[in-house]
């Protein structure tokens, strides 16, 4: 019988690819996104298409119950949806700091909790949090974003203490730079009129990041959330990417300061 994955943030990018990568290695998959007829070429083998905003508590527990109806069970929730604001803190809006936390965090947490009672009924389930490289380190200018991928990190650490003694592992996938429209329709950028001091900053910092940038394919991501699903080990993290990689492995190694300087050359930033 195939296993099943539910899949927040299944419309394009690293959810797409993800969703893509599950059917075609035969499961189930409960493809979740906020407008499913947008989408027709994802229903195809093993999909289905069900509605689901993440800030909606209401939509959360409908589409549980229709990927349940669906399929008899889950196996393995991947939490994805997401995105990220850029741009100096002083210039977001209530409205965008409440947004920020709203999809990446509590919805995360909420899907996770919609999902608990069934996975410790049936004694096992997987769980992987999609975080990010920058849920471990930072980068200039994306202090929201940064604070809800650390709060991903910290759910996701705490959670497996409470949750293996249930047979349910947790997992942390944590991407570099990837080759998908985060960067553009997906990106909220932080502005606010009349809030011109950080714009010089802002120019360099984004030259310095189109000059260094390496993004990878968000199949490579999709490999890894498969791995991460399946291998059966209690390993927590893992990285996705060769940046990702690199810049994990290098920050134990230097101070705050260090690291300071370090990313400040890199961008050739002030």
């Amino acid at each position: 019988m195939a296993q099943t994955v539910f899949l927040t943030g299944a419309s394009t990018g690293i959810g797409r690819a993800t969703a893509i990568l599950f059917r075609d290695r035969g499961w189930n998959v409960a493809a979740t996104m906020r407008n499913p007829a947008a989408h027709p070429d994802l229903a195809s083998g093993g999909v289905k298409r069900i509605a689901l905003d993440v800030t909606d508590p209401a939509a959360i527990a409908a589409a549980c119950r229709q990927a349940m109806d669906a399929f008899g069970g889950v196996d393995v929730l991947v939490n994805n949806a997401g995105y990220g604001a850029f741009g100096p803190l002083e210039a977001a809006s209530d409205e965008q700091i409440e947004r920020q936390f709203t999809t990446n965090v509590t919805g995360l947490v909420r899907v996770i909790r919609e999902f608990l009672p069934h996975f410790r009924e049936r004694g096992s389930g997987v769980i992987v949090n999609i975080s990010s490289v920058g849920g471990r380190v930072v980068f200039p200018l994306y202090s929201l974003y940064h604070a809800t991928k650390w709060a991903v990190e910290g759910v996701s650490e705490s959670l497996q203490f409470e949750l293996g003694r249930f047979g349910i592992r947790v997992k942390v996938v944590e991407p570099g730079s990837i080759a998908t429209d985060f960067a553009g329709r997906s990106l909220d950028r932080l502005q606010k009129d009349g809030l011109t001091v950080y714009d010089d900053y802002i120019g360099q910092l984004l030259a310095g990041w189109a000059k260094v940038r390496q993004p990878s394919p968000p199949e490579l991501v999709a490999e890894v959330i498969y791995q991460a699903a399946t291998d059966g080990s209690a390993q927590l993290r893992y990285a996705a990417g060769e940046d990702a990689k690199a810049i994990l492995a290098m920050r134990p190694g230097l101070s705050d300061a260090d690291y300071v300087v370090m990313l400040k050359q890199r961008f050739g930033i002030d």
